[in-house]
């Protein structure tokens, strides 16, 4: 599920697929998808959507067939990882595209070894988070922004068995995000032989 691109055979027309952003092409599908809920459906103003933490976060797109249906962001902090900014375009709210893309972030948190989910939900959708685990944090804060109120949410779970720590094998460590379970260009590198290359050494010295 993580890392892959959508499959080159055409996948049948109601077929769900979740995959990890990974290139421009691939976060102008998420601000396409975002524009089109938050924007056009919920009157947010841009720089309220697209606050400045779009290139610090992973994201997943979930397709419905080859068509990008919905995506989701994820942030990390010390201790736990905040699931926000889940957008589902209106013609695919009938999908379980919402849940895969819920689904696919949980796993993949769990991966990285954390251990706490946190999210802000709209109240309207606390249900929906409940649906995974998640309970109201119990704060009593008010959150609002963006014209909603929101419900501090909390998921507790436990990391995977395969989950990535410090005993990792290190080549695992440094494949590309989400792709951990395959080999990657730096393994394949680590086939030649050590050479130490610099051009110039006199310069690498200083």
């Amino acid at each position: 599920m993580h890392g892959t691109r959508i499959p080159l055979a055409k996948p049948s027309s109601r077929a769900i697929t979740v995959r990890l952003a990974r290139d421009p092409n691939d976060l102008m599908l998420v601000t396409a998808i975002r524009s089109a809920v938050y924007l056009a459906e919920q009157d947010c103003p841009f720089e309220e959507e697209f606050d400045g933490n779009d290139m610090v976060a992973a994201h997943f797109i979930g397709f419905v067939g080859n068509e990008p249906a919905g995506c989701l962001r994820v942030r990390f902090f010390g201790d736990f990882a905040k699931v926000e900014r889940l957008a589902v375009r209106h013609q695919y709210r009938r999908s379980r595209v919402s849940f895969k893309l819920v689904q696919a972030s949980v796993d993949y948190v769990k991966r990285k070894g954390f251990r706490k989910i946190y999210g802000q939900a709209q109240d309207r959708l606390v249900d929906f988070w409940a649906h995974f685990g998640a309970k109201p944090l119990g704060h009593n804060r008010k959150v609002t922004f963006s014209d909603f109120s929101y419900t501090e949410m909390l998921l507790e779970i436990e990391p995977g068995p395969d989950a990535i720590t410090l005993d990792s094998d290190p080549y695992v460590i440094i494949r590309p995000e989400g792709d951990w379970d395959r080999p990657g260009v730096l393994d394949a590198s680590a086939g030649r032989a050590v050479t130490s290359p610099l051009r110039d050494l006199a310069l690498a010295d200083r």
